[in-house]
């Protein structure tokens, strides 16, 4: 977003919350993004105070009864970063608000839930991007689902992918298959966290210490991750590499079996993409 690419000169960012900074502070980091190009938005003055020390000096923050808060949308670029229940009320103030930036204006949404076609009806004077980024993007391995609304240029297309490649890997994707990403991708930290939680106290139980033992599952999952990706294995054939005939990973692995732990995450995927798609 530096001037030497061909980024827009400023972003307003509606919500700074640990995604929004998560996204936004590496790029001033890089330099991508000067301070005083962005403009972000918070819901009161506590939030200002709380904030301020956090951020870069020059980073002008906002409460959203700040007359000057208008400012965030004579940015050509809008990040919309807060609860989906939010929306409308952001859209009546948006609207209130006279948008004399040049150029078309783009509004990229974090919003879980909210589809484009409602975007661009709280926001009919913008051209819509969805995105579904997840957690790991605060330690910059995160993953970014994109889904462009009509009227989005080229350029801003490139500005898009800008603001979420420093922290995560980002693909394109057609808007029906975002819930089913959502799933997998948003809500699999949890799940993830769920299995490292119980390994870890499996471990306890055989006898190791506590941390001892959350530290060994975090690296045993972390490691196991990046074989897989490394080696472009199946997950199938990183199963049988490490079984045995007779030995303890098949007797661990009858145990999940009939515990039906497989089952129990395939359903656990397929449940939060059909709630994505109750909430939208």
């Amino acid at each position: 977003m530096a001037s030497n690419h061909s980024m827009p000169c400023s972003l307003g960012v509606i919500g700074l919350g640990r995604m929004a900074q998560a996204l936004v502070l590496p790029l001033l980091k890089q330099g991508e993004l000067a301070p005083q190009q962005l403009v972000a938005v918070v819901g009161c003055g506590a939030s200002v105070e709380r904030l301020a020390d956090q951020l870069p000096i020059g980073l002008r923050l906002k409460a959203a009864d700040d007359p000057t808060a208008a400012e965030a949308w004579m940015a050509p670029i809008q990040l919309l970063a807060v609860k989906p229940q939010q929306l409308d009320q952001i859209a009546a103030s948006a609207a209130r608000l006279k948008k004399t930036a040049d150029g078309p204006h783009l509004l990229i949404s974090v919003l879980a839930g909210v589809s484009l076609a409602r975007l661009q009806q709280a926001f009919p004077a913008h051209a819509c991007v969805r995105a579904v980024p997840n957690t790991p993007a605060l330690v910059g391995a995160g993953l970014t689902g994109l889904s462009w609304g009509e009227g989005v240029t080229p350029e801003q297309r490139l500005a898009v992918e800008r603001l979420f490649l420093p922290v995560s890997e980002v693909l394109e994707l057609p808007e029906s298959q975002l819930d089913a990403f959502l799933a997998l991708t948003s809500s699999g930290p949890a799940y993830v966290a769920l299995v490292a939680e119980a390994m870890a106290d499996g471990a306890v139980a055989a006898g190791l210490p506590r941390s001892l033992a959350h530290h060994l599952a975090h690296r045993t999952l972390a490691g196991t991750a990046a074989l897989l990706k490394q080696q472009k294995l199946h997950p199938a054939e990183l199963k049988d590499m490490v079984t045995s005939p007779g030995g303890t990973t098949i007797a661990a692995l009858r145990k999940l079996e009939r515990a039906g732990v497989r089952s129990a995450l395939i359903e656990a995927v397929v449940a939060a993409a059909q709630r994505s798609r109750e909430l939208a």
